[in-house]
């Protein structure tokens, strides 16, 4: 399968199969997109795509680029077979636990207008969790880890900040046990920055191997749907905080997260808001929600996105080039070597590698399906023995478990889809999300030319 497109005046052609991605001149694109996405065992013939084009080229020129695409062709750098649905039946196997997302407050400060986690509580009760649980935890991921050493703990909520105290004595219990069992654990936190400080600031810093700090973009679009309990916007409380985290950081791993919905479909310039106050890695990604609420983004926005995207993309390369860069998550694309085949195949691994644990002890395959019943796994407070049944699901979860995915060119990009975002929008982990699909591919396109323009400066 070969994926054609055009963008700012460059003409790419992306083997999907084998990764490799081809700058075109116009000659070579228009016999590709002769031949077709999939022209299967019946290629078009030379003659065929000089009669076809002969209008446009001349002849001689046609047929020395016909026999050079067919040299890429032979060498496996368009229309490779796909080697990869075999390799996916036999991947689909319970693996050890590699990360643990540990819900130590489902409580908050703001009062977010498109929380997925109801401003914090989930749809349950307000709770923080207790040490105890939270050395169950991580007993749990240090025995369902069975021979992996690195294992990743993610200090969610809610608001982690509002059960510092537990995350800390939290943190020192794993990295004590870690010791014990020969396991590394790196911790992340994720904070809205109402109650960062000096000390708890130089406390991430020192033992937080990644840091995600959340704010929208400009105060006019942060404020209109990241409230406080009394209802006024936070943008002024909590962007110095953030900033200043952001700059304690340095080089170490961190970044600013930002969701942009129907509100600021221009948030390219949140993106720019950000980078201009100061912050140096930056994800701003779209809202997943009930198409009803007046905040949601739908099928009618798509191309208005399609063009902030781009547009994104074209000021991104001006600024690299004026040195003035930033890094935007979604635009972030190895295109030399890429994720590895499982994650290829399997995306973030939830209810297989990756658990959440909630204040009460309750296992789920991941933050997002959190107060689904039909997903709990089990429980750290009554033995933390875990559904196989549903770990089985999920690890056989990949994009050719997918019909729809199967014939993507953009598979092995996004694996599928988020497996929490397909059941909250279509109540099936293994039906995508169509607006997330369409702007992942979009994203990919954005990032390929991106890489590619940097390149011809020399700079890529």
């Amino acid at each position: 399968m070969v994926h054609l497109y055009t963008m700012h005046e460059k003409n790419f052609a992306l083997d999907v199969n084998s990764g490799a991605v081809l700058e075109l001149d116009g000659l070579s694109y228009d016999i590709l997109s002769a031949l077709g996405e999939e022209p299967g065992e019946k290629m078009p013939e030379a003659d065929e795509v000089i009669k076809k084009l002969c209008g446009k080229y001349d002849a001689a020129e046609i047929e020395t680029a016909y026999g050079e695409i067919q040299e890429l062709i032979k060498n496996e750098m368009l229309y490779t077979p796909d080697e990869y649905e075999d390799i996916a039946k036999k991947t689909g196997e319970l693996s050890p636990v590699k990360a643990l997302c540990l819900h130590v407050a489902h409580d908050c400060n703001l009062r977010c207008e498109y929380c997925f986690a109801s401003t914090g509580d989930f749809g349950g009760t307000r709770k923080l969790m207790d040490l105890e649980t939270g050395k169950k935890a991580i007993d749990l991921v240090i025995r369902e880890s069975k021979g992996r050493r690195n294992i990743e703990i993610d200090f969610f909520g809610g608001e982690p900040l509002m059960n510092f105290e537990t995350v800390k004595k939290i943190a020192e219990y794993a990295s004590e046990q870690g010791r014990l069992n020969d396991k590394n654990f790196r911790f992340t936190i994720t904070t809205n920055g109402v109650l960062l400080n000096d000390d708890n600031m130089a406390y991430i810093n020192e033992h937080m191997s990644n840091v995600v700090l959340s704010l929208d973009g400009r105060k006019e679009v942060n404020d209109r749907v990241r409230k406080t309990v009394s209802g006024t916007g936070s943008y002024d409380i909590i962007e110095p905080k953030l900033l200043k985290m952001a700059k304690l950081r340095k080089d170490r791993d961190h970044y600013v997260r930002g969701t942009f919905t129907k509100y600021n479909k221009d948030f390219s310039n949140d993106v720019l808001h950000l980078a201009d106050a100061g912050f140096e890695q930056i994800s701003v990604e779209p809202v997943v929600s009930d198409p009803s609420l007046p905040y949601s983004l739908t099928e009618d926005d798509l191309p208005e996105i399609y063009e902030e995207y781009e547009r994104l993309a074209k000021i991104m390369y001006d600024r690299i080039c004026a040195g003035e860069g930033f890094n935007f998550f979604h635009f972030m694309l190895d295109l030399t070597q890429g994720p590895c085949v499982i994650k290829r195949l399997h995306g973030c691994g939830s209810g297989n590698e990756y658990l959440a644990i909630t204040p009460e002890g309750d296992i789920y395959p991941c933050h997002q399906f959190v107060g689904h019943a039909e997903y709990k796994m089990g429980n750290v407070n009554e033995g933390g023995a875990l559904d196989l049944k549903i770990k089985k699901t999920f690890a056989e979860n990949n994009v050719y478990a997918k019909p729809e995915c199967k014939s993507c060119w953009a598979k092995f990009y996004c694996s599928g889809g988020c497996a929490a975002n397909n059941f909250q929008m279509n109540g099936d982990i293994k039906k995508p999300n169509r607006i997330a699909c369409e702007l992942e591919k979009k994203r990919v396109e954005c990032a390929i030319w991106l890489a590619a323009a940097l390149n011809d400066r020399g700079q890529g």
